[in-house]
């Protein structure tokens, strides 16, 4: 059973599932983002939910093995892949065919980039809040975080590149991680890659909306982004 696991095949296998519950994840995050743009009080009540429902607690260490699966085990099918090729063919310009998306070319640089912007997102969120909770002191309140990151410009910015990112990373891994599940025949994997555009579309549009709601309302919030701002240099 282990070889069968660690082979190419159960490896494959590893990653789509374990993309699948992050997918699964990307949707209900931006629901709970989408709160946002209710009222401050609508977003305040999800986050004090979330801080304190036993359930979601329980929740937050397999959503982080989830995503250390999934990292650890496409990192050593990409090195696998890398160090399986000639050596003179590693570092060769890959060949454009129609049938090749970029998307399907950069799938590890693609994913680099967000892990790399998840650090951020954490710096930028967790660290002044549920990290707060956790060593016992009062976090940052979440809509404050939220009024004072996307009232600057570069941090909208960063945030737009990376849900960027994630479309086209989520955009060939939706309908690719089903086919390696065993939905690869020629009746359903042009619907999953319909279904693949869709998705991201929606996650795209989603998370862009949240960044540039609060950018383009700041001159409503600026009072509110003057406090936190001062509270987080305090």
């Amino acid at each position: 059973m282990s070889n069968l696991l660690f082979s190419s095949i159960g490896k494959k296998f590893v990653v789509s599932l374990s993309g699948c519950f992050l997918l699964i994840f990307l949707l209900m995050h931006l629901g709970l983002n989408l709160t946002a743009l209710i009222s401050k009080e609508s977003y305040d009540a999800v986050c004090h939910f979330m801080d304190v429902n036993p359930l979601v607690q329980a929740m937050v260490p397999v959503l982080v093995l989830g995503f250390l699966v999934h990292i650890i085990f496409a990192c050593n099918l990409e090195f696998k892949n890398w160090t399986s090729r000639p050596r003179n063919m590693r570092y060769a310009v890959p060949t454009k065919t129609k049938e090749v998306h970029w998307s399907a070319k950069n799938m590890f640089v693609l994913g680099v980039l967000v892990i790399g912007f998840l650090f951020l997102h954490l710096a930028h969120f967790w660290s002044k809040m549920q990290l707060q909770h956790f060593l016992g002191k009062e976090g940052t309140n979440a809509y404050e975080i939220l009024v004072y990151q996307f009232s600057q410009w570069y941090y909208c910015l960063i945030y737009i590149v990376w849900f960027i990112a994630i479309y086209f990373h989520v955009s060939h891994g939706f309908w690719s991680a089903f086919q390696s599940l065993g939905l690869n025949n020629a009746k359903w994997l042009p619907r999953l890659k319909v279904l693949a555009k869709i998705y991201a579309l929606v996650v795209l549009i989603g998370y862009v909306a949240i960044p540039l709601y609060f950018f383009f309302c700041k001159s409503c919030c600026c009072q509110a982004a003057a406090e936190c701002s001062a509270m987080m240099l305090q």
